[in-house]
């Protein structure tokens, strides 16, 4: 990286931003009680206020949000007339899932072949940290230049939308002028982009029940309707045989148009085993950023160790839909839901929950902050072009946010590029995109600030 004094001085900041991320990954801020502790989560929380404080944050504040998580809000004011940019990560992470597939400990900070290993080191504890180092770089170099206001969410992964209820019900609490979304990555390890489109995503729980208790599979199966096979019928509907989704009404044939994913780089991203197919139709582009995917997260049924010879009498999934820009997350669980009532065999008795919901995002790529974002990692990056490409994932703040404040620019930024492996076992950073994204950011806000001067 070519040295300027914004770069040299997070150069000098990194190995007290692996102390920080190793403090805060070691918090299980899973937030669901049932599989780990509130007070983990809370811990974070007040962690995070604190880094906050020391940066001479006011007004930060745990806000209680009505799903019963926290987010941390601080605001840091700037120069008198400057713009004001809102700057998003969350603490929260997914679950371990298999401890015993990680090679460190999930909540351990490890360093191993250049990259920094733990739960959320990327996905977005580590976004946190990016915010962090932006913002004291720009303190050691002249102060920072707008006014901040900071917002790190408490339950983003589980998709439950207290934040979004809390901004709702405050719509002054996070006005600003633009907002820079941590929460996302590069397309590639080096490759600086900004994410342009999310899908929307709801979750499901699907029960189904057919006898009053488990039969004895020998006494009863061929004639008693058995409530998981009832299950894997209703399911197995939810996709073609190509593997494409398949939810009655909903359109699955959008094409991309933008920065496209060739498919050998998505197999060696994906750890696609070698002579399995990938599923759907269409470029690898279409099927991640412009097509629905259904996705089965879980099952209740009994594991096969313990298995006894019944025939059940009920059965359980969580199903994901992602959708995305343009599809209405509300009209897309009507048909889901729809759609699973019809293929229910047997007259089966069907219950749906409709647990978490967020409508897909697109933003605005010929925004002046844009331009300021673009010279920022042209910077922080020499010799690369900054790309503009979609996510699969959702962040259903990001709508919530766009209809609170409709004049507000929003650029999307972050860590989770494929070999961080988000959401999955060994989730890992780079410690040098940590260090580059965070020099994009402060010379964003350079920039951001001069361009509004103009």
């Amino acid at each position: 990286m070519s040295q300027n004094p914004i770069a040299e001085t997070i150069a000098s900041l990194m190995p007290r931003a692996k102390q920080e991320l190793t403090e805060l990954v070691a918090f299980q801020s899973v937030a669901d009680w049932a599989q780990f502790p509130k007070s983990e989560s809370e811990a974070a929380a007040n962690w995070v206020a604190d880094a906050l404080r020391v940066e001479g944050f006011q007004d930060v504040a745990l806000l209680d949000t009505p799903d019963g998580t926290q987010s941390v809000y601080g605001f840091l004011p700037g120069p008198e007339g400057a713009p004001t940019v809102l700057l998003y990560a969350h603490y929260d992470v997914q679950p371990p899932l298999d401890d015993s597939a990680w090679v460190s400990p999930a909540f351990e900070l490890t360093e191993r072949d250049g990259r920094w290993y733990g739960r959320g080191a990327a996905d977005c504890k580590g976004g946190f940290i990016m915010h962090l180092l932006a913002l004291r770089a720009l303190k050691a170099n002249g102060g920072v230049p707008v006014s901040v206001k900071v917002i790190v969410e408490g339950s983003e992964e589980q998709g439950t939308g207290g934040l979004q209820q809390y901004a709702e019900a405050h719509p002054e609490l996070l006005a600003a002028d633009t907002i820079v979304i941590g929460d996302a990555g590069n397309f590639r390890l080096g490759l600086p982009t900004v994410t342009a489109t999310l899908r929307g995503m709801c979750l499901l729980k699907v029960k189904i029940d057919t006898l009053g208790g488990n039969l004895h599979s020998g006494m009863f199966g061929g004639a008693a309707p058995d409530a998981l096979a009832a299950l894997i019928r209703v399911l197995d509907s939810l996709r073609a045989a190509d593997g494409s989704t398949t939810v009655d009404g909903l359109a699955a044939d959008a094409v991309w148009e933008g920065l496209q994913y060739p498919e050998a780089d998505f197999r060696a991203d994906a750890k696609v085993l070698d002579g399995v197919e990938l599923i759907g139709d269409g470029t690898v582009a279409d099927r991640l950023w412009a097509r629905p995917a259904v996705t089965v997260l879980g099952i209740d049924c009994p594991p096969v160790v313990g298995a006894t010879p019944s025939v059940h009498a009920s059965a359980g999934a969580l199903v994901s839909l992602r959708v995305p820009p343009g599809v209405d997350i509300a009209a897309a669980v009507k048909l889901l839901q729809a759609h699973l009532e019809a293929h229910t065999p047997w007259k089966a008795r069907l219950e749906l929950e409709l647990v978490g919901q967020g409508q897909p995002f697109q933003a605005d790529t010929d925004s002046p902050a844009y331009a300021s974002m673009r010279a920022a990692l042209e910077t922080a990056y020499p010799g690369q072009e900054m790309q503009i490409s979609g996510m699969g994932g959702s962040i259903p703040l990001c709508n919530t946010l766009t209809s609170l404040y409709p004049r507000a620019e929003m650029l999307l930024i972050g860590l989770s590029e494929p070999e961080a492996q988000i959401h999955a076992v060994n989730e890992s950073v780079s410690p040098e995109e940590l260090e580059r994204l965070s020099v994009a950011e402060a010379l964003f806000l350079v920039n951001y600030a001069e361009s509004k001067r103009v």
